[in-house]
């Protein structure tokens, strides 16, 4: 909780009920794909934990905390990333300009060609199996059911629900 405490606003006025439960609260309702009054009572009041999450979710604190996490390991953009030897991607990814710009930096690209592609760009199949392990990472996420079935409508509650769940899977100590 110290490492996140500084992301969250101070209390002005009444004392709140302590962040720690109902950070707590949050995670149980995304994993288990919750209502939000189905939250057990030792976490507080689901009211609470609901306009906490809201709130804090337009505030933009779930995306900080997962931004400052993220900004440890690589980041996603093509320029930003860590030098490597190999980028692995999908059909979804061949395209010109990403070959381009991994070319430059001396990166191979492991990526299938698409079919309309009139000259296909051979591709390491071998190296390209290893994608699994993405596709694993991905498989990890959707274990959060709240995440899996979309039950969030806003676009910002909605990538707050991902923010947490990637950031209590992949960086807080289990």
């Amino acid at each position: 909780m110290r490492q996140i405490a500084p992301y969250f606003s101070r209390s002005h006025g009444k004392p709140r009920v302590d962040d720690r439960r109902i950070i707590s609260g949050i995670i149980f309702v995304i994993r288990n794909g919750l209502r939000w009054r189905d939250a057990p009572p030792a976490y507080g009041l689901h009211k609470t934990i609901y306009n906490r999450f809201i709130r804090w979710s337009r505030l933009g604190v779930f995306n900080r905390i997962f931004a400052e996490l993220a900004a440890k390991g690589a980041a996603p953009m093509p320029d930003a990333l860590p030098p490597a030897r190999e980028l692995i991607g999908d059909k979804g990814y061949d395209g010109n300009e990403l070959r381009a710009s991994l070319a430059a930096r001396s990166t191979a690209a492991c990526i299938p060609s698409k079919r309309n592609r009139k000259i296909a760009i051979p591709h390491d199949p071998v190296l390209y199996r290893q994608r699994h392990k993405i596709e694993n990472i991905f498989g990890r996420l959707k274990d959060w059911r709240r995440i899996h079935t979309r039950y969030d409508r806003c676009a910002d509650t909605f990538f707050s629900a991902i923010c947490i769940a990637a950031t209590v899977t992949f960086w807080l100590p289990q």
